[in-house]
C-alpha cells in the first residue's frame, strides 16, 4: 500500500448549492477505530435535500461543516489499537451512522435511530464523510464488500439500496407479486432491481423526470430482463394505466421513493386489496381518504428508514451471491477534483446515482 500523507483535500458543502474544498490532516486512528482509503463515495438524495442547497436540517439532520458524502466505500489502511475483526487491507462499506452502541435501536444494528443526541453522529453530516481521500470509522460501522462487488456496488448500498431492501424484504416481497414503483430516482431504480432480486413477476415505475424515465427504459436486469417492465410518466392517467397493466386489480407490492404527495398517494391507489405498500421517499406530507384507499382495502402500509448493519451484510452476500450489481443502475462516477459537477448532476435528479470515485 502507498504511504499514507499527512494532508487531505476534502469537499464541504456551504449550503448555497455550491462545493468547497479545505484542506485536512488525515486522521490517526484511535481505540478499535480504523483510517479507510476511499474509493467510491456516492451521493445522496438527502444530501442535495438537507444540506447542498441550504442547511435545512435539526437533530440527526444538522450539518456540522464537515467533510460531505455520507455512502463511503473503501479499503482499510490502518487499524488502529483493539480492533477484533477488520484490518489493514479489508474492502468495508461503511454504515454511514455511528451510534452510541448500547441503545436499544443500536444493539440490534439500526443505528439510523440511535437515541443518543451525544454519540450518533452521521458521516458527512456530523462528522467527516467520504469525499475526501480518507475518512476516519468505527471498527463496528465497518461492513464487509465481498467480492466480486464493486466498490461503486458498496457506495450504493450505503444508503439507498439498504434502504430499499430494508422495506421490501419487511413487506416479504417475491415472486407471488408485481411491483409498483413510484419515483425512479436512485432509491427508485434500487428497488426495481432489489425487486427483480426477490422475484417479482413485473416491475411498473413512474417519474415526472424525462431523464430518469430515459434510464429506466434502457436498464437490464439480466441479459433478455428489463430491469422496468412497464416506465411510465407521471401524470393524470397514471392511475388508469396502472389498472390496465394489472387487469384492474393493482399491484401486489408498492413502493414510494419520491417523497411527493402525490406519488405517495399513487403508490397508495395502485396497490391492489389487501397489499402492501410502503414510503421510503424523505420529507413531505400526505393527506387521504382512510376508508377509501387503506381499510376498506386492507392494506398494509409500512415506514421504512434506512436499514440496519445486520441486513446491510446480507444484502451484500445476496448481491454477491447472485452476482447482481447496484452499479449497473447507476449514472456519471467523476473524480473528487469534479465534485461541483457531481452535486450539479444530482441536483438536477435526470440521471442515476452520481458518484465520486478515487
Amino acid at each position: 500500500m502507498r504511504a499514507i500523507p499527512k494532508k487531505m483535500t476534502g469537499a464541504v458543502l456551504p449550503g448555497n448549492s455550491t462545493v468547497e474544498f479545505k484542506t485536512f490532516k488525515v486522521p490517526e486512528p484511535g481505540e478499535r477505530q480504523v483510517l479507510v482509503a476511499m474509493k467510491a463515495s456516492s451521493i445522496c438524495g438527502s444530501d442535495i435535500r438537507a444540506i447542498y442547497r441550504e442547511h435545512l436540517g435539526k437533530g440527526p439532520e444538522a450539518y456540522q461543516g464537515v467533510i460531505a458524502g455520507h455512502e463511503p466505500c473503501g479499503q482499510i489502511v490502518k487499524a488502529g489499537p483493539g480492533c477484533r475483526e477488520r484490518k489493514a487491507g479489508d474492502r468495508v462499506i461503511l454504515y454511514h451512522i455511528s451510534g452510541c452502541g448500547c441503545c436499544p435501536d443500536c444493539m440490534h444494528g439500526y443505528q439510523i435511530s440511535c437515541t443518543s443526541e451525544h454519540h450518533r453522529k452521521a458521516y458527512g453530516w456530523q462528522r467527516d464523510g467520504g469525499h475526501a481521500p480518507y475518512v476516519l470509522a468505527e471498527e463496528e460501522d465497518c461492513v464487509p464488500l465481498p467480492e466480486p462487488l464493486t466498490y461503486v456496488d458498496g457506495a450504493y448500498m450505503a444508503c439507498g439500496f439498504g434502504t430499499a431492501w430494508e422495506c421490501l424484504t419487511r413487506m416479504q416481497l417475491s415472486g407471488r407479486d408485481r411491483l409498483l414503483v413510484t419515483g425512479l430516482g436512485p432509491v427508485g431504480l434500487a428497488a426495481a432491481q432489489l425487486g427483480r432480486l426477490l422475484g417479482v413477476t413485473e416491475v411498473i415505475g413512474l417519474d415526472v423526470a424525462p431523464g430518469r424515465l430515459k434510464v429506466a427504459r434502457q436498464l437490464t436486469y439480466k441479459k433478455g430482463i428489463r430491469l422496468v417492465d412497464h416506465v411510465l410518466p407521471f401524470d393524470d392517467n397514471s392511475l388508469r394505466a396502472i389498472q390496465d397493466l394489472t387487469g384492474g386489480t393493482g399491484c401486489e407490492a408498492s413502493i414510494d421513493c419520491s417523497g411527493v404527495a402525490a406519488a405517495r398517494l399513487l403508490a397508495l391507489k395502485g396497490t391492489r386489496q389487501w397489499g402492501r405498500c410502503g414510503f421510503v421517499g424523505e420529507g413531505g406530507k400526505i393527506e387521504f381518504d382512510v376508508s377509501p384507499f387503506l381499510i376498506h382495502e386492507q392494506i398494509t402500509l409500512f415506514g421504512s428508514w434506512v436499514t440496519s448493519r445486520k441486513h446491510l451484510s446480507d444484502l451484500a452476500e445476496v448481491l454477491a451471491r447472485m452476482d447482481v450489481h447496484p452499479e449497473a443502475t447507476g449514472g456519471p462516477q467523476l473524480p473528487l477534483a469534479q465534485a461541483a459537477k457531481a452535486y450539479d448532476l444530482a441536483d438536477k435528479g435526470q440521471t442515476g446515482k452520481v458518484c465520486v470515485v478515487f
